[in-house]
């Protein structure tokens, strides 16, 4: 018998259009397996399920790679990695953690209670680019601990306002984090912790520049606090006195994320720098701009 001939027998009255959805969104299964098609013949001791629906990836987010040790996604603007005091629904973690939880894992997943997500490191809420979560706990230990012993390559594409003229540095630190949650540099060694980001120059316009940042250290808005130190605060970023925000949004993206996987071998991930930024390079001259 076909596949769908028994389930117009299982489900008596369900329209044909109902059956080519199931089948489309992977909830039949028969005898464990999920099939998508209805021509295909079922023997009659098969047993035939309709399963619940599946999880749709979150639209707001872009899928880069999933496996059952980790997830990596593109993390938009404006969506904080997870929640605050002032904001708990709307965050990455929670979307991806309904995910998850809804999609199944695999069967070490199952054993442990169900699949579940963890916190590996964060962005900023006006950063947009690369992150990393966990699927297990030994997986969250095993990245983090290549993240504090500077292991984890990451690197960011910055637009900051006026001309950087050195082609090359390295900027080096000591940020504190006020009870405001502000991130301010400090000169007493006795404060807040070092910082250490080396960049390089991939792009100049007529009052801009177009950075490449590779963190060695990762303190909490290390980049943004670092880069208006040194004068040239990232285009969009009004609350470190950059003047001008030409697409509506902090120009700064994480972009390339290296680091060992859980089971052993090294992955690298890579995000194409977002096509706005090219609007932002193409500021012009202010007289108040410092360059």
């Amino acid at each position: 018998m076909r596949l769908d001939q028994r389930l117009h027998e299982l489900f008596p009255g369900t329209s044909g259009r109902t059956f080519k959805q199931w089948l489309e969104r992977g909830r039949i299964c028969v005898d464990g397996a999920v099939v998508r098609r209805g021509d295909v013949t079922v023997a009659p001791g098969a047993r035939v399920e309709l399963g619940t629906p599946r999880a749709s990836f979150p639209s707001l987010l872009r899928l880069v790679f999933e496996d059952d040790d980790i997830l990596v996604i593109d993390k938009p603007p404006g969506l904080l990695t997870i929640a605050t005091e002032r904001e708990r629904e709307r965050t990455a973690y929670r979307l991806l953690a309904e995910y998850v939880g809804a999609h199944g894992g695999s069967a070490s997943a199952a054993r442990r209670g169900g699949p579940r997500l963890f916190i590996v490191h964060r962005l900023d809420r006006e950063t947009s680019g690369l992150l990393v979560f966990a699927k297990s706990p030994g997986a969250k230990r095993r990245l983090q601990g290549q993240f504090e012993a500077r292991n984890v390559e990451r690197r960011y594409v910055a637009v900051v306002e006026g001309v950087v003229r050195e082609s090359e540095g390295t900027m080096r630190t000591r940020l504190r984090e006020s009870r405001a949650l502000k991130v301010h540099r400090t000169r007493s060694r006795s404060e807040g912790r070092e910082a250490i980001t080396n960049y390089r120059v991939i792009g100049r316009g007529p009052a801009t520049t177009l950075l490449e940042l590779s963190l060695v250290t990762g303190r909490r808005g290390q980049i943004r606090a670092q880069l208006t130190e040194l004068g040239h605060p990232i285009v969009g970023d009004r609350a470190s006195g950059a003047r001008h925000d030409p697409v509506r949004r902090l120009c700064l993206h994480a972009t390339r994320l290296a680091f060992t996987h859980p089971r052993g071998q090294r992955v690298v991930f890579e995000s194409p720098v977002p096509p706005t930024f090219a609007a932002a390079q193409r500021i012009a001259p202010s007289s108040r701009m410092k360059v």
